[in-house]
């Protein structure tokens, strides 16, 4: 079972922006950066432009359950920011979801299962 945590502080939001890819889609955009742990660190990012307080978090529920329910795909030891943009305002679980999943795909840091 793997187990990530938040990042919180920020100078290793900082690190991620400079140092980090990034790819975007319709509703959020993801920064990924190594960070040579064995865990993964999930940061999530809603601006105030989003909405007012409930809505932002709101979101960030949102994204964190997601991602939480579909960890087990994704690779182990990166930092990861999701920043939601203003047209996430009214996103569902299922579209915050395929929003998540398809940005893994984007970076090739979700685990594929061959067939033997």
């Amino acid at each position: 079972m793997k187990f990530s945590e938040s990042l919180k502080k920020n100078s290793h939001f900082q690190n991620v922006y400079r140092n980090g890819k990034s790819y975007a889609n319709r509703f959020f955009v993801m920064y990924v950066l190594e960070n040579n742990l064995e865990k993964n660190r999930l940061g999530i990012s809603v601006s105030k432009k989003v909405g007012n307080s409930v809505v932002r978090h709101h979101i960030t529920r949102l994204v964190r359950e997601a991602y939480r329910l579909q960890e087990q795909k994704f690779c182990c030891g990166l930092d990861l920011i999701v920043i939601a943009r203003v047209s996430a305002k009214n996103v569902t679980y299922s579209q915050t979801e395929q929003g998540i999943l398809h940005l893994g795909k984007l970076h090739h840091i979700l685990i594929t299962k061959e067939k033997d």
